[in-house]
């Protein structure tokens, strides 16, 4: 993974109290402000997926709680290097905002699922959302039914990964 830096404690509580993740903020403004072409958008994302993807798999055990949310951040970057893979306009859309919404995300899924015709994307997407909501938020799961979910995850980032790999050899 890239550059580590320290942010400013005020920046991160302000980041905070917008009621988003601090990271994924940080990459979307320095992306926003360097306006990459969607090979490198597309990159970022796959390496935020796969880099929360490992990370999630080997918390499962320790800390169910924490690896819910890392999977489910790995199903985001999945859907965001999709989504641009596939230039579609939520992808458009949050380039223009600077960030990425759960309107848009959720957008984005029915549109991927359309435009594959693969409409097991939207149930991998609904269990990253579930592992978001009653893994991390309400801390409710169990890693065993962590366990069970993350081939569901798995299969999501794989996608990203073959469409990305597709468009490069084009």
């Amino acid at each position: 993974m890239g550059v580590i830096i320290e942010l400013p404690e005020p920046l991160a509580r302000e980041i905070t109290r917008l009621g988003v993740d601090v990271e994924g903020f940080v990459i979307d403004s320095v992306s926003a402000g360097l306006n990459p072409d969607p090979s490198t958008e597309i990159e970022t994302h796959l390496e935020l997926a796969n880099k929360y993807l490992n990370e999630g798999r080997n918390l499962i055990n320790k800390d169910p709680v924490q690896a819910s949310e890392k999977l489910y951040k790995a199903a985001e970057e999945a859907i965001k290097a999709l989504a641009i893979t596939l230039n579609l306009d939520e992808a458009k859309a949050a380039r223009e905002q600077g960030r990425w919404t759960a309107a848009l995300l959720f957008s984005a899924v029915d549109s991927i699922s359309d435009r594959l015709g693969r409409e097991e994307v939207r149930l991998w997407w609904r269990v990253a959302r579930f592992l978001h909501v009653e893994g991390f938020h309400e801390a409710r799961l169990k890693p065993s039914q962590v366990m069970r979910d993350l081939k569901h995850v798995e299969a999501l980032v794989k996608l990203a990964q073959e469409h990305a790999q597709g468009r490069h050899g084009q």
